[in-house]
């Protein structure tokens, strides 16, 4: 029997959730604020886990967790629930060490996971908290579950100082990722700088990273610093690491082991405190073993790996970012609306070309049509190929009646079948099938048992 807190200002909620934790054989207390627990924390016996509303009068959730982590008090796993799920809510909650990050309402399958996870965790010590509350994270945009996880990853790698590798098809948004890390760090108000290593060729990187002296070769004017030392206390985004040459993959390890720089034509290092963030769409582990990539230098970075999934693997989050690029498209003025045909024909699409592609099909609608909602035969129209070429790549064809279906049961219904089919091409082995799917094994567990799946 564990002893947890719950605390939420909704009466009703409080109650429900109360009830369904002491049927799981628990001891409950409850606080209806922030400032309530803080003081039942300090006063009662120590809690083994706390559930903690997000929006609350006065103190909300976020500022008690941060008091909570800033004060001499226990700190048992902290799971957040909120009513309004968003990429900055649950970055910031993870960042600042909250366990789990639930959207309401939660199912009871799911809730009895996450607290039988979070009751195997001892306490851990908080992080800081920037001085100025993060920006928003609308490019974030995502409710499924890979992006919600992908939004607690970002979270609890802010909080540190460690590389971080971020993989992912091209278009998936790599870049805007490595920006929610900096803009959500405690480096936020350093410099972040972004350098995609395969739009340089590789005579001309090596002086674009680490800088030149003057004289240092035919055409070197002027000095130049370099874009480590422009990142110096901030982030540094080396995108498409995968395209770099090896003798510069060398020197990128010896910044990463030494902390300098030695810029071309000097022999005099310079101190540089930069915190590394790389992305690529290339299999790393296989470029290590076709000699085209630094083994030592791919165990340098990835320590703290984010997978982005790619678009076809996130359906439910399609016709939300092709709004979001619509009304960007509108830039000020009235955005153009989806029809639910076209909408239909979105969900159809396996987008290669991931976000990046609905952004540019997005773009192109809004500027070719001036009729106000977009169909299916506009969306025709602008692309290459109508949407249902059987040339393009395409992921297992979406069966007819889940079109019909409201958009909450259809993903259900695939879900399952993608845990389903995992698992049989896993051969049971669980391990195997979150790889496969490109989520942790914790929520792979989450979702068996949400679907009630005998693994």
């Amino acid at each position: 029997m564990a002893h947890l807190l719950i605390v939420d200002d909704d009466d009703a909620f409080r109650d429900t959730l109360a009830e369904t934790l002491l049927a799981f054989g628990h001891d409950v207390a409850a606080a209806a604020s922030g400032a309530e627990a803080l003081a039942l924390l300090a006063s009662a016996p120590p809690f083994d886990a706390i559930f903690l509303d997000h929006r609350m009068p006065g103190m909300d959730g976020l500022e008690t967790l941060a008091a909570l982590r800033d004060a001499a008090l226990p700190a048992p796993p902290v799971i957040v629930l909120t009513a309004f799920a968003g990429a900055a809510n649950t970055i910031e909650a993870m960042r600042l060490g909250a366990f789990d990050h639930l959207s309401k309402p939660v199912r009871r399958e799911t809730l009895r996971a996450v607290l039988d996870s979070a009751l195997q965790c001892r306490p851990s010590a908080g992080a800081a908290t920037p001085a100025q509350p993060p920006a928003g994270d609308g490019d974030l945009v995502g409710s499924s579950d890979a992006m919600r996880e992908v939004h607690k990853q970002i979270g609890r790698a802010a909080a540190s100082v460690l590389p971080v590798l971020v993989l992912g098809e091209t278009g998936t948004g790599k870049e805007v990722v490595a920006r929610a890390l900096h803009r959500h760090s405690a480096r936020a108000g350093r410099p972040f700088v972004a350098v995609n290593c395969a739009a340089i060729p590789g005579e001309l990187l090596e002086s674009e990273l680490f800088g030149h002296v003057r004289g240092a070769f035919t055409g070197a004017a002027a000095e130049r610093e370099g874009c480590f030392r422009a990142a110096d206390g901030g982030v540094l985004l080396l995108d498409e690491i995968g395209d770099m040459p090896l003798d510069v993959q060398a020197k990128i390890l010896r910044v990463l082991q030494e902390g300098e720089v030695v810029p071309l034509g000097s022999n005099r290092a310079v101190r540089v405190d930069v915190r590394i963030i790389a992305a690529t769409h290339r299999d790393l582990g296989a470029a290590v073993r076709d000699g085209q990539f630094r083994a030592d230098l791919l165990y340098r970075l990835d320590v703290l790996p984010i997978r982005l999934p790619p678009l076809r693997e996130r359906p439910d989050d399609i016709i939300p970012l092709a709004e979001l690029f619509l009304q960007r498209a509108a830039a000020g003025s009235p955005s153009k609306l989806l029809g639910a045909d076209a909408a239909q024909r979105l969900l159809r699409r396996p987008w290669p070309g991931n976000a990046r592609e609905l952004r540019n099909a997005m773009e192109r609608c809004h500027a070719r049509f001036r009729h106000d909602v977009i169909g299916a035969a506009d969306l025709d129209a602008i692309l290459d190929a109508p949407l249902s070429n059987p040339a393009v790549p395409s992921a297992p064809a979406v069966p007819e009646e889940w079109l019909t279906q409201p958009l909450p049961l259809a993903v259900e219904r695939l879900e399952r079948l993608m845990l389903e089919h995992a698992l049989t091409e896993a051969q049971g082995n669980r391990a195997e099938a979150a790889r496969r799917l490109g989520i942790h094994r914790q929520l792979l567990y989450r979702k068996l048992a949400q679907y009630g799946i005998d693994g």
